[in-house]
């Protein structure tokens, strides 16, 4: 089997570097993507480090303009074709009913849910041409479970969810699998600005989410979803 060409949103640090990382050692080949340049240097400098190939695109996932010129530079970079799509981009954030406003709720509805549409979208001609197209998408478990001050974000995840599973069905005669993540609270800078006295030591790691959805690439069969336990919504 050849090294899997993967494409990685929200590539450049916490859950996406773990996944990129992961891919890296078995040598593959990495764009990442995200809106900041200089942290996706660093990340490819890592990748290559690790083992693989790596490639930065800047994207903004809200901006489909930007996610068309980057999913066309890592399919040109690919020669075609795409393996494994990772879906990861996304905003967290606690806040009660009473303070979501609608600027608030559209923007976790815009990178939590459009985005990853919008991907999906751009990417999908090349996950049909390969023989082993296979799309994760990183939700939550609060897309399963209610969380209090998280109506917008469970929302945006819990329709990430319904986009996934529905997705799954419609892509299942082309060959291309569609398998969700739900991580509980895993330990990244997204806390940093959270307030609140979070144990994060008792937290997951995102190299437990890169585990996972490396076993489920590997794994033979529709592995639908994966589950990364810890507390709480990530």
């Amino acid at each position: 089997m050849s090294q899997p060409r993967v494409l990685i949103t929200g590539g450049s640090r916490g859950i996406g570097r773990a996944i990129a990382l992961r891919f890296a050692r078995e040598g593959a080949q990495i764009v990442i993507a995200s809106r900041t340049s200089s942290e996706l240097d660093s990340v490819v400098e890592e990748i290559e480090a690790a083992g693989g190939k790596g490639l930065a695109a800047q994207m903004n996932v809200r901006d489909h303009g930007s996610i068309e010129a980057a999913v066309y530079r890592a399919v040109e970079d690919f020669d075609g074709e795409m393996d494994v799509l990772i879906n990861n981009a996304g905003i967290f954030g606690l806040e009660t009913f009473e303070n979501v406003n609608l600027t608030s709720w559209q923007r976790f509805l815009d990178v939590n849910l459009t985005g990853p549409f919008l991907v999906t979208l751009e990417a999908l001609a090349p996950l049909k041409e390969s023989e082993r197209g296979h799309i994760f998408n990183i939700a939550s478990v609060a897309a399963k479970q209610g969380f209090e001050r998280c109506t917008a974000y469970g929302a945006s995840k819990a329709g990430l969810k319904g986009f996934s599973d529905s997705l799954r069905e419609d892509l299942r005669a082309d060959g291309v699998r569609v398998t969700t993540v739900y991580p509980g609270q895993i330990d990244t800078s997204i806390w940093d600005d959270i307030p609140g006295d979070w144990e994060r030591s008792k937290m997951g790691r995102p190299e437990d989410v890169a585990e996972a959805v490396w076993a489920a690439y590997q794994g033979d069969g529709d592995q639908a979803d994966v589950d990364v336990t810890s507390q709480g919504p990530a």
